[in-house]
């Protein structure tokens, strides 16, 4: 009796949840780019991976996600939104809904759908930064409200106050409603209003602004809704949101308005101090127009190449605080980098290019620039933007928290990285190589692939950098140069010694790298002994007498990976290395083989690398040397070089 009793409660208690079920799918607004993909099979992929991801998310009790994925030539990148008053159950039907009706854009790079309870949008660009864009617009009911004069006010103070507030709430949403008694009884009103997670306060204010002046337009309409690319307004008199939902937005609005306008008042006490504020006006009004407009990419109308911001030299030098050696990170073989902070807020690492100023250069720098700007792939730094007018060329690129990758490995954080994370980093560099050289719709092949190029995020996944500026360089620049177009020690030796290039090159330097990561050493080091072989020749020395594990790194926990996994990637390292450059296996088949878990093939086993006797070196000095002497004694030096 009492297992029925609790199996009648069990499904009243569902049945209710049924009943109580809105997702909310009232389309309010619906978009498609007018400019078509690439490629519809990759793009669609691209499509549903980002969708997936989006939807484990809303599972874990997420209201507001962003994915991305950037396989093949047409990257996607996503962001979906529910209300916060919505049921997690309520909130993934709204996104099946979604992800349902914007399929229906089919080719276009980009979408968007707008419901009551979720907002659903993608692109071939990155948008995240966008709060308002051409296709904003008011939606408004049909029914008209009773106590017209007094419902149109209450609406107005309440959205009024809603936008105040708003912006100054972390989480970019609030949900309140207000009672006003009015001749024939008491008149509420209840009002929503939401900004994506990604802009700031004042890209928040701003949106819902305009969703403001759009929304005046509704009333004495019973309910209304303004609908934007960064924000949601709504309001009704009639409860759409949960009272536990409903927050007390008075703190937010005292913030806002006493505190502010008697600082304001104070401030503006002294005709000198309102001198001083209105030469700075001035000048912020002519920087702001000198700046070049940013073509976005929206649902109704996105570039299919959007090129990175234009930054003053000024900017850059006030983020960097001038150039300051406190904020210098490193020095790379495209010149220094430094940190900055730009004006949002937002940290960046500015690079500034050791390269003159020429005619060729200038012209060169703003098409591969664009060029650049547009490779987006989660394991290759992003760049942001750049400064070609000043005294010196800039490249504004995301800041990676953790550095460069040698530093970990050979610097003052050595030893810290466990297997998992060495494997990672390992696997993380090959998908981005693979996507420069097979994905991207132009080859671009690094050329200089080593720790240093390889840089680690919060969570130490990899990103390279450097990539696509080779062609940046002098016309007379010889690749020989290791300050530009190669490091010596990671150099395929057919590219120092003839100058072939392929983007085989990569992958050999890709070999060297596994290895370093595996030993935690440095191939070139052997200052300590100067009669010590390269890391690449005593590890081929050691894998030819079974005793590859020798190489190892002995501050790795032998319980954090299995002998076989290991003997597996250090043999991919060695056949990344071959000789022979048409043995070498291409990016993607080297991710290909690190995914697996099986032994390679018999058929596929490494042959011997090409490595550079310790005997004989190419130095410092002998970095200018011409490209036939250095030829010379390069080849001198090579062992094994395979015919190709």
């Amino acid at each position: 009796m009492q297992l029925q009793i609790c199996i009648c409660l069990a499904v009243i208690w569902c049945l209710l949840e049924v009943v109580s079920s809105n997702p909310q799918t009232l389309l309010l607004n619906q978009g498609c780019s007018p400019f078509n993909v690439t490629s519809f099979s990759d793009f669609s992929r691209n499509v549903n991976a980002t969708l997936t991801e989006l939807r484990g998310q809303l599972e874990n009790n997420i209201y507001f996600a962003v994915a991305q994925e950037a396989t093949g030539s047409d990257p996607v990148y996503a962001m979906v939104q529910c209300r916060n008053y919505m049921s997690k159950q309520d909130c993934i039907s709204c996104f099946t809904t979604a992800s349902s009706q914007i399929r229906n854009c089919s080719a276009a790079n980009g979408a968007r759908v707008i419901y009551d309870g979720c907002f659903l949008r993608y692109e071939s660009n990155v948008f995240y930064q966008q709060n308002t864009q051409i296709g904003h617009q008011g939606v408004c009911g049909n029914r008209t409200a009773t106590q017209q004069s007094v419902f149109e006010t209450t609406v107005g103070g309440l959205l009024g106050d809603l936008i105040v507030a708003t912006p100054r709430i972390k989480s970019f949403f609030a949900a309140s409603s207000r009672q006003v008694v009015g001749v024939n009884g008491n008149v509420t009103v209840y009002g929503v209003a939401q900004c994506v997670e990604t802009i700031d306060e004042r890209g928040c204010k701003a949106c819902l602004d305009v969703a403001y002046a759009n929304i005046q337009r509704c009333p004495p309409k019973s309910d209304g809704r303004a609908v934007d690319t960064g924000c949601f307004l709504r309001y009704s008199d009639l409860p759409f949101f949960g009272a536990n939902h409903t927050i007390d937005i008075r703190p937010f609005l005292k913030s806002g308005n006493t505190s502010k306008r008697n600082a304001l008042i104070g401030g503006l006490v002294g005709g000198g101090v309102l001198l001083v504020l209105l030469i700075l006006l001035l000048l912020w009004v002519k920087t702001s127009r000198n700046k070049k407009a940013v073509p976005q990419g929206d649902a109704e109308g996105a570039p299919e190449l959007q090129g990175p911001l234009s930054y003053t030299y000024k900017e850059l030098s006030f983020a960097t605080s001038n150039f300051s050696e406190q904020n210098k990170l490193g020095e790379g073989g495209f010149g220094e980098v430094y940190k900055g902070i730009l004006k949002n807020g937002r940290v960046v690492a500015v690079k500034k290019l050791a390269i003159s100023k020429s005619e060729r250069v200038k012209a060169e720098f703003d098409r591969e620039v664009r060029l650049i700007s547009n490779v987006h792939h989660r394991n290759l730094v992003r760049l942001v933007g750049c400064c070609s007018k000043g005294p010196e060329l800039l490249l504004v690129y995301e800041f990676m928290a953790n550095g460069s990758l040698d530093k970990h490995l050979f610097g003052e954080g050595q030893g810290c990285l466990n297997w998992k994370q060495r494997f990672d980093i390992i696997l993380g560099t090959a998908k981005g190589l693979a996507y420069l050289h097979e994905e991207f719709h132009a080859c671009i092949i690094h050329r200089d692939i080593k720790p240093g190029n390889i840089l680690l995020d919060r969570d130490f996944q990899p990103k390279i950098a450097d990539f696509g500026l080779v062609r940046l360089l002098p016309a007379d620049q010889t690749h020989l140069s290791t300050k530009f177009a190669g490091t010596f020690g990671y150099t395929a030796p057919e590219y120092a010694i003839h100058g072939q290039l392929s983007v085989k090159v990569d992958t050999y330097s890709f070999g060297v790298v596994v290895l370093e990561i595996i030993s935690g050493q440095k191939n070139t080091e052997t200052s300590l002994d100067p009669t010590a072989e390269y890391l690449l020749k005593r590890a081929w020395r050691l894998y030819e007498d079974n005793m590859a594990m020798e190489i190892v790194d002995r501050r790795l926990d032998p319980d954090e990976y299995n002998v076989e996994d290991m003997k597996r990637i250090i043999e991919i390292g060695f056949l990344c290395t071959q000789s022979s450059a048409a043995l070498r296996p291409t990016m993607s088949e080297v991710v290909a083989l690190l995914r697996t878990v099986s032994s390679l093939e018999p058929t596929r086993q490494p042959t011997r690398p090409a490595f550079i006797d310790s005997e004989t070196r190419i130095g410092p000095h002998e970095q200018d040397t011409s490209t036939s002497t250095a030829s010379s004694n390069a080849t001198n030096s090579i062992s094994e070089l395979s015919a190709r």
